[in-house]
């Protein structure tokens, strides 16, 4: 049975976007979802459909909001360990191996960490996309490190809100090319889909969302024998597709690895020829999601949780620490 949420705007509302007022009024809807709700025409304002979720509203609309039944979930389970870092009857909290999709998408429905849980355990949310069960936000698949998973829609809602209020606390390791100049500092742009590749993303300064990463420089190694990298710490302000990754490579300091938005390796006279083996037989980027901070949904209560380095990226980092010296 679908269920209908009828609001009635007032004078204090005028000129209010549509989807702010009902967040309002709604708290325990997330602003995305309700966007989602209002472009997929479950929105009626005074019996008309709209599907704008900019659009302002007047004192004395009425507002009719439909929250479809929850998908029925229709996915192939995958025998794959999970390494499980804290779960209880709200949520979980996994720490993903490079080299595994979060959920399923073309070329990929069976083996991804959605299909994953569900033979792990079927109870996730269900009030998004069909194929994105439980899941809150997402890794790039050469991504590793901390995700979020909700197994109930209250929980999926409340950790939502808290991505979309930018409070969650998310902080990388990213190993670049070169320095980056100045080594502490905030990036702040706006990130779309890149016009000639639509698999990749782009910076703009006026169209797409808004994207701000934090970030400081832990380590430079450098020396005549070794090309120059730098380990960095980005904590996340917005969380946008291949935020950091688009960053790092606007500000010319792409992430080491990364295939999409690369630098080529350069051949560099008299390198140390182990670290310089290693450099180019990294299969993934050198990007990992090593702190991950939120309040539970239902105890109120702050979480964080860490994950160390996993052992291809340690192996970098330790000779490059040894070359450099």
């Amino acid at each position: 049975m679908k269920n209908i949420i009828n609001l009635i705007a007032e004078n204090l509302d005028n000129n209010l976007r549509v989807d702010q007022f009902i967040a309002n009024r709604e708290p325990k809807l997330s602003r995305t979802r309700i966007k989602n709700l209002i472009i997929n025409s479950k929105l009626k304002i005074n019996k008309k459909l709209v599907e704008d979720p900019s659009k302002k509203i007047n004192d004395g609309d009425i507002l009719s909001l439909e929250i479809p039944k929850p998908k029925q979930l229709s996915l192939k389970p995958y025998k794959y360990e999970l390494d499980i870092v804290f779960e209880d009857e709200d949520l979980l909290v996994i720490n993903k191996s490079a080299g595994i999709s979060i959920h399923p998408g073309p070329g990929n429905y069976d083996n991804t960490i959605v299909n994953a849980l569900i033979n792990y355990n079927k109870k996730l949310s269900n009030i998004g996309d069909e194929l994105r069960p439980g899941i809150v936000h997402r890794l790039d698949k050469d991504t590793s490190g901390l995700i979020l998973i909700a197994k109930n829609n209250q929980s999926h809602e409340s950790l939502s809100n808290q991505f979309n209020n930018h409070s969650i606390k998310r902080i990388y390791l990213a190993l670049i090319w070169g320095k980056l100049r100045p080594q502490l500092g905030k990036i702040e742009t706006f990130i779309k889909r890149s016009s000639k590749n639509r698999q990749l993303m782009e910076i703009s300064f006026s169209k797409g969302k808004k994207a701000i990463t934090n970030y400081k420089t832990l380590n430079v190694f450098e020396n005549k024998k070794i090309p120059t990298f730098s380990l960095v710490e980005c904590r996340l302000e917005t969380g946008r597709t291949h935020q950091i990754r688009v960053h790092m490579a606007f500000k010319g300091n792409n992430i080491l690895g990364d295939k999409k938005y690369r630098k080529r390796f350069k051949k560099i006279k008299n390198i140390d020829l182990d670290l310089e083996k290693i450099l180019i037989n990294l299969n993934r980027q050198f990007l990992h999601a090593k702190s991950l901070g939120f309040v539970h949904p239902t105890t109120g209560k702050v979480l964080e949780f860490t994950s160390d380095l996993p052992a291809d990226l340690k192996l970098v980092l330790e000779k490059l620490r040894n070359t450099s010296k």
